[in-house]
């Protein structure tokens, strides 16, 4: 990390953006280009969780090539200044890698959907047989990340 000053190593605000953010950015092999895809998603284990369809791209790609790049803001906010160049964004944000599980039964499917679930405030879940049916639960085991900040925290 160029900017180490900016660099977040306390893992309690490392926990924090994990497990209170609400939207994660996927970056999946593709030819001749990544294919970037903004997901919701649960935290809990030091494993993101995520849901789709049991068919289309994103799931195509992953059975080739599990390996994936993944990004998370949180909590971000323009600054605005007098002039351009003092124009800045107070943020938190997590960077990482990881390998991708396709969770296929059913008993998996539903701790990964309560994961999902908790961590935009559902705790109390029920799950249609005929839903769960048609989708899958997606398991990122992190592998690397880097956490970094700007602004006043």
């Amino acid at each position: 990390m160029r900017r180490k000053e900016r660099e977040i190593k306390d893992p309690d605000i490392i926990h924090e953006i994990l497990s209170q953010s609400s939207i994660c950015r996927l970056a999946i092999h593709d030819e001749p280009y990544p294919y970037l895809v903004p997901m919701n998603f649960g935290y809990r284990n030091n494993a993101l969780y995520f849901h789709c369809a049991t068919g289309g791209r994103k799931l195509d790609l992953l059975k080739q090539n599990n390996k994936v790049g993944f990004e998370i803001e949180y909590d971000s906010q323009l600054i605005k200044g007098d002039v351009a160049c003092q124009w800045t964004t107070k943020y938190r944000s997590i960077i990482g890698t990881g390998e991708m599980n396709i969770i296929t039964n059913d008993d998996e499917k539903r701790e990964g959907f309560d994961i999902i679930m908790q961590q935009h405030g559902k705790h109390d879940n029920t799950y249609i047989q005929a839903a769960l049916d048609k989708a899958l639960v997606l398991k990122l085991e992190i592998n690397s990340l880097s956490a970094k900040q700007a602004g006043d925290w």
